[in-house]
């Protein structure tokens, strides 16, 4: 299910220069904040969990995400380099399951590790706050990476609907619209963040059973659909 040379050239394409800038912008503006947060008001617990909660997890992360899922396969498709690919002997599965590993991995890298960076520098990983948006991070990268993939499977303008989703339907709905946060990939996340702090500075209006069931169905549902459109792809290319 994994072809080292589809993710290759699958990092290659999204860690190239310019696509390296964009991804290592937000991570260092997260980080850059953090330092002048701890040195304006000190270790703070609250402070560190709206922060690393409202501008890691509910922004920096879903944008990562959008970048690397898709990225992994749009720009191909775009160009029509796809074609190539698909011409190759290579299942169709295995060419979509090996960029979702890529693109969980870049995602995973460019916002788990800064969130963690941050969570320290605030106050420490005091109450577990930082290894607990770290987690949720790592949990989020994997359901956004699966569900952008997809947009970039299925869309010629999947960064726009991507980022749609991520700055209006989470960030705006989901905090203003109760039954919105059910169906908010951030609020499974924090689910499992809330689990790992314990007391009460994380908080998700999502049970840990429903947001975990929430979280596989959601990944494995976006994983299998992009495989059926990537070969309905080659059927038309064929064609």
């Amino acid at each position: 299910m994994y072809d080292p040379t589809v993710a290759r050239l699958t990092y290659r394409a999204l860690l190239g220069r310019r696509r390296a800038l964009i991804l290592g912008a937000l991570p260092l503006l997260l980080i850059v904040i953090s330092v002048i947060v701890r040195g304006l008001v000190g270790a703070d617990d609250q402070t560190a969990a709206d922060l690393l909660g409202g501008l890691a997890l509910a922004t920096m992360v879903p944008i990562i995400g959008v970048i690397a899922g898709t990225g992994a396969i749009g720009p191909e498709i775009d160009d029509g380099s796809v074609v190539y690919l698909l011409s190759k002997p290579v299942k169709r599965p295995t060419i979509i399951f090996t960029k979702l590993i890529v693109a969980i991995a870049v995602t995973m890298v460019f916002s788990a590790v800064p969130t963690l960076i941050a969570g320290f520098i605030l106050n420490g990983n005091g109450q577990q706050i930082a290894v607990a948006y770290t987690i949720a991070a790592l949990v989020a990268s994997i359901a956004y990476a699966a569900l952008f993939l997809l947009l970039g499977t299925v869309s010629r303008h999947a960064v726009v609907f991507g980022l749609v989703y991520a700055l209006v339907w989470e960030a705006l709905f989901g905090s203003l619209v109760s039954g919105a946060r059910t169906l908010s990939v951030q609020q499974w996340a924090l689910a499992v963040a809330q689990k790992v702090a314990g007391g009460d500075m994380v908080t998700s209006d999502v049970a840990l059973p429903t947001a975990t069931v929430l979280l596989a169905v959601v990944t494995m549902a976006a994983t299998w659909y992009a495989g059926q459109k990537l070969r309905s792809l080659t059927l038309a290319g064929e064609e």
